[in-house]
């Protein structure tokens, strides 16, 4: 079936594969669902976004994203409650990073009629994808790649916006051991931290790599110059208990403005939980290890919302986080689900009904 909604042509696919699907037993970003968002710019301007069948697609093998890296994405999830609404926590800030990562990449921004409305639409579609019950959700992958041809080296003149949609169980990787990088960066100052780009993450695998070989999960990443400041644990914000305060770094051209990070820095400061954004240097850390000041790290960000850290390592040096009862990190995540699946009131007005 065609039609056209608010400037969208829908492409229905005839067939779904939702019923092949094991929602109890889902790897995560592995499995998709029936339909698809695409929206190509050219001649300055963005045509008609397509909803359509989920299916590979045909591109000249001089594309520049495959020879000059133009590709940006972003990660959010769609929840739903006890009333079979569907729900998306903060779209708006994505929209924003999307744009800002865009601009800092010299692609063309994205509007609201594509992004937020084309996304709402697309979820209208697929929402029987979406599974009630705390830990489903429908991670959301929206993305944008350079398209047009030739291997002279500049920004492209064509560009493609997708949306694809995967659903997803409780994010949970185990026990997180860390070590802190001493001489790899996740990003530079004047470089593309701060930009949710492709070959940022694409740069940390080599150094995860080595990380996993010794034994640990991931890296805290250190600042490039001074290797001093703690920044970002593997692709996540992360935040330091040393007493009863949190700690996290300030956002920066090297690191990422992460909406779970804003959201627990919000959810802290309402509980009346302190909070610091501030560098946050290793020898700090180390002494708070030592002392028995350091209670909690956790990384935050969209796929596992908050990951505890159970200990780190710097230079040869391993440092176990006592087991809390009460902990922070597992006290805000469950504030934070209980907003995002509509089990308690959205005090921030966070969450934005499909």
């Amino acid at each position: 079936m065609n039609s056209i909604t608010n400037d969208i042509k829908i492409i229905k696919n005839e067939t779904s594969k939702i019923n092949e699907v094991d929602f109890e037993n889902l790897t995560f970003g592995n499995t998709f669902t029936d339909h698809m968002l695409i929206c190509d710019y050219r001649n300055g301007a963005w045509e008609q976004p397509v909803i359509k069948a989920y299916e590979p697609f045909t591109i000249d093998p001089s594309a520049k994203v495959f020879h000059y890296g133009q590709a940006i994405f972003e990660g959010m999830k769609a929840y739903k409650d006890e009333n079979d609404d569907v729900w998306l926590f903060r779209p708006d800030e994505n929209h924003l990073r999307f744009n800002k990562s865009a601009v800092r990449m010299a692609m063309p921004e994205i509007p609201e009629s594509i992004f937020i409305d084309g996304l709402k639409t697309l979820l209208n579609i697929e929402k029987d994808w979406v599974k009630f019950g705390n830990g489903n959700s429908l991670y959301i992958r929206p993305f944008m790649i350079a398209i047009g041809s030739g291997v002279i080296a500049q920004p492209s003149s064509q560009y493609r916006f997708m949306i694809i949609l995967s659903p997803a169980k409780s994010y949970y990787s185990g026990e997180v051991k860390v070590i802190i990088a001493e001489h790899f960066s996740r990003a530079a100052n004047g470089g593309i931290g701060a930009a949710k780009a492709a070959g940022n993450y694409s740069a940390q695998f080599y150094p995860t790599k080595l990380a996993n070989e010794q034994g640990f999960q991931q890296i805290i990443w250190t600042d490039d110059a001074t290797h001093t400041k703690l920044e970002e644990a593997g692709t996540m914000n992360v935040f330091f208990r040393i007493g009863d305060t949190l700690l996290t770094a300030p956002t920066s051209e090297r690191i990422l403005d992460g909406v779970t990070r804003k959201s627990v820095l919000d959810i802290a400061k309402r509980d009346n939980i302190a909070t610091e954004v501030r560098p946050v240097l290793v020898e700090e850390l180390v002494a708070a290890a030592k002392n028995g000041t350091l209670k909690e790290i956790f990384g935050a960000g969209t796929a596992a919302v908050i990951n505890p850290i159970v200990g780190f390592s710097f230079r040869d040096e391993y440092f176990e986080l006592p087991k809390l009862e009460n902990s922070f990190a597992l006290e805000i995540k469950e504030k934070l689900n209980n907003i995002q699946y509509k089990l308690a009131e959205d005090t921030f007005n966070w969450t934005v009904k499909v």
